[in-house]
């Protein structure tokens, strides 16, 4: 999917680092892996900071225009009203209302 994005995320990890191993290298197989999955067709509306889902005022099937106004997420204890970055039709809203969302989580996908 195209991601567009609020503003420049930046990452950081609190995963420590795999630690280095002494056992040998594993040898090839000859197993074939299954292919990688598709990506998802679309444009996404990203989480710009973490928060929760008040109310989408957009849902599946129905067509928006950039700019309108897809979903309210509060952060801060403020409501953040997120507008579509395109004009299409919304293809999926993968949360609810009530669910908490990382920075950067996709909160709607257009197409």
């Amino acid at each position: 999917p195209r991601v567009v994005q609020a503003r420049e995320n930046t990452v950081a990890s609190s995963q420590p680092a795999p630690a280095a191993s002494s056992a040998p290298p594993a040898a090839p197989t000859t197993a074939k892996s299954s292919p990688p999955a598709k990506p998802m067709a679309g444009t996404c509306l990203l989480a710009p900071m973490p928060g929760m889902i008040v109310n989408y005022l957009k849902n599946p099937g129905d067509k928006v225009e950039k700019g309108e106004v897809i979903v309210v997420l509060e952060a801060m204890k403020m409501e953040n009203s997120l507008t579509a970055p395109c004009d299409g039709t919304i293809k999926e809203n993968p949360f609810k209302s009530g669910d908490s969302v990382a920075k950067g989580a996709a909160l709607s996908i257009i197409d």
